[in-house]
């Protein structure tokens, strides 16, 4: 293989933590900003929804919910408690897919394809770490 074509292949020196640096922020914020609105448009109204799609204990689960999404996306953004918070915010959203978006995939029909992403990004961080610009690599 020739020299471009491995330049064209091969991530840059230290691409995969400043990679993994952008996905954190990028996805932590995207849940920080969800689990806000459940509390800022009032938890009770997250709680009837979440009655209404038949999620068991829906009140404790729509507090449980806008929390992890709260201090869980703050924590993924830090790189801290990675692969716990990212387990659990992956396994949230495959709970979010199959009660309040299983009957669509695209989002036009209220479909499946974002809790699906934000899952696949947790579990991948969950797995892979947070990178050398985290909180957890500089306790380490």
């Amino acid at each position: 293989m020739s020299a471009a074509a491995r330049s064209l292949t091969t991530p840059p020196k230290g691409g995969a933590d400043l990679g993994l640096l952008l996905g954190r922020v990028v996805v932590g914020v995207a849940f920080v900003a969800h689990g806000w609105q459940k509390w800022s448009d009032g938890i009770g109204s997250t709680q009837a929804g979440f009655d209404a799609m038949g999620i068991p204990a829906a009140d404790a689960a729509a507090i449980v919910q806008a929390s992890l999404e709260v201090g869980g996306g703050a924590l993924l953004v830090l790189g801290a408690l990675t692969p716990l918070v990212s387990g659990l915010l992956g396994l949230s959203m495959l709970g979010a897919a199959w009660f309040a978006h299983r009957d669509a995939f695209f989002v036009a029909d209220g479909g499946a394809e974002f809790v699906l992403v934000l899952a696949a990004a947790s579990f991948l961080f969950a797995l892979v770490g947070p990178g050398r610009f985290s909180v957890d690599a500089a306790r380490t």
